[in-house]
């Protein structure tokens, strides 16, 4: 047989956490504070990564307008070598990676990068987009225009661009050639490096990580104790609390330890207890002296019936002894009739041959009418169980031979054709034989009774697939029993039989065989269409199966 491995007593714990209202408390709401967390630690990160991008801006423009400041006095004065030592004492400043000048054909002038001097700049690259994207060239950019961050050697780089305007004070001078329409000479191009910004950020953000994981797992272990105090403990009294409850122990109170809903819930157990402690003493005084009123109407009851059975008794006697005498009173009244007739012929001498044949005819109707009354208190006497039953394992098949025998001569005076259904596989039953044919005899003798005219009679016999009974069956086709009479068929002195043929215990004497057999006797008819008895008895105790006998009657 397949067995169930054993669930380890991990598992057990694992469920019973799983269910519990404390464990799911804690997880929904770490999982809350983690979710808030979470958010507040991005939107600040990016808040601080803002702040110190617009300081780095701040101070990048600072230095672009330092350098522009520096060098507008060298270049009215055209002073070249001047303006180019200014720009590279400048480059050297921590952080700066590069100075460049870009005159407005997009040429570097001049770049504290020596390598990258009179170079082509890209009026399509990133640097000159924000001043070169419409058709004329802008004069003047926008704050965010003139920044841009860009990739280089694994660190960024903030471009700043500022522009040289074309001032009165240039355009007039002796040294330049440039027309006073034209707005912008050329830019200057510093570009800083951002890589201890980003340092700083990268250290700011994982130290911000940090503080709001070790916030995270601070709060919830608080919640968790805190759930645990509020909730955890006060629900685990509470379902100890029923589990005792449940098990019988009424009256049974818990601690509350606190004003809450969950000290108010506490609190009505308490009272909900204490009342099914009192309801269930109510109800056992109840309960005895209910006890005490049942016996007390039991007895009371027990006499009455007691009264009732005897008036039934006494009623059932009576109207018992009434039939009998009736029953007993009519061949008696032909006894005493004809005896004396037979003593008045007696005392008028010796009788011719017609008289003798008439006191041989009393005679025989005396001893009729006897016999009569004999089968009427031995019918009496089978009625009443007077009888003892003679068990043993008997073929029914056998009994139904011998109850063949007993009617054949009957059945072909009446005309009346025998059909016979035997189950070939029908084992032996514990009964009484005598009494089963005396049964079968009653009903086979009714059958021929109903069937003046001749006819169909049918004999079966089947064991039922249960195994434990058999089943025997007379059927006929005669003239069938009306419908009022079917519930009473089986009750003392009834009868349908016209005139004094019938006494009315046959059937009450077959019924009461088949219950001394511990079976059942069931009748079916429709008028004009014939009867159908059917007996079930039960097979017996460990029956022994043999082969069927066989009839020696054949169905006619």
């Amino acid at each position: 047989m397949p067995t169930t491995e054993p669930k380890p007593p991990s598992s057990g714990r694992w469920l019973r956490l799983s269910r519990s209202l404390s464990a799911k408390l804690i997880v929904t709401l770490g999982a809350a504070m983690v979710v808030t967390f979470a958010a507040l630690g991005y939107l600040n990160i990016r808040l601080h990564r803002k702040h110190l991008e617009d300081a780095t801006l701040l101070s990048a423009e600072r230095v672009s307008d330092a350098i522009k400041r520096s060098t507008s006095y060298s270049m009215l004065r055209n002073d070249r070598e001047g303006m180019y030592h200014t720009i590279r004492t400048m480059a050297g400043e921590p952080g700066i990676v590069r100075i460049r000048i870009i005159n407005s054909e997009g040429r570097i002038t001049f770049s504290s990068d020596a390598a990258e001097i009179g170079a082509q700049i890209d009026k399509r690259a990133e640097a000159c987009y924000a001043c070169h994207a419409q058709a004329q060239p802008l004069a003047r950019l926008n704050r965010p225009d003139r920044f841009r961050i860009f990739q280089a050697d694994r660190h960024r780089i903030l471009g700043i661009i500022t522009p040289i305007e074309n001032q009165p004070a240039c355009s007039n001078a002796a040294c330049h050639a440039h027309p006073a329409e034209q707005q912008i000479l050329g830019v200057f191009d510093a570009q800083l490096s951002l890589e201890r910004a980003d340092a700083a950020l990268a250290e700011s953000t994982r130290r911000m990580l940090a503080y709001t994981i070790v916030a995270m797992l601070a709060i919830a272990l608080l919640t968790g104790l805190f759930v645990w105090r509020l909730v955890g403990r006060p629900v685990r009294v509470l379902k100890d609390g029923t589990e005792r409850l449940s098990a019988g122990d009424l009256g049974y109170q818990i601690e509350v330890g606190s004003h809450d809903e969950v000290g108010e819930l506490a609190a009505s157990f308490n009272t909900m207890s204490r009342q099914l402690l009192e309801a269930r003493e109510e109800v056992t005084a109840w309960n005895r002296t209910l006890e005490e009123r049942v016996e007390q109407k039991t007895r009371e009851l027990k006499r009455a019936h007691e009264q009732v059975l005897h008036v039934e008794k006494m009623a059932s006697i009576g109207k018992m002894a009434a039939v009998v005498a009736h029953e007993i009173n009519n061949p008696l009244s032909g006894i005493l009739t004809y005896s004396k007739l037979l003593r008045r012929w007696l005392a008028q001498g010796p009788a011719g041959d017609a008289r003798r044949q008439e006191m041989l005819s009393s005679l025989e109707l005396i001893e009729s009418e006897s016999r009569r009354c004999g089968d009427i208190v031995r019918n009496l006497l089978v009625f009443a169980r007077s009888a003892p039953m003679n068990l043993e394992w008997a073929d029914l098949h056998r009994v139904v031979e011998q109850c063949v025998r007993l009617v054949q001569h009957k059945m072909e005076l009446s005309g009346v054709q025998l059909q016979l259904e035997l189950d070939p596989e029908l084992p032996r039953v514990q009964c009484d034989p005598a009494q089963i044919e005396q049964l079968l005899l009653a009903l086979v003798i009714n059958a021929l009774e109903a069937m003046p005219r001749g006819g169909n009679l049918w004999l079966r016999s089947a064991a039922l697939p249960s195994g434990r009974e058999v089943q025997l069956q007379v059927r006929d086709d005669g003239v069938g029993i009306p419908e009022e009479f079917l519930p009473h068929m089986f009750e003392p002195f009834m009868t349908t039989k016209e005139g004094a043929h019938g006494v009315g215990l046959g059937l009450a004497v077959s019924h009461s065989i088949v219950e001394r057999h511990h079976g059942r006797i069931e009748v079916a008819s429709r008028v004009g269409q014939g009867s159908t008895f059917t007996i079930t008895l039960p097979v017996g105790e460990a029956p022994a199966p043999q082969p069927p006998a066989e009839l020696a009657v054949k169905a006619r």
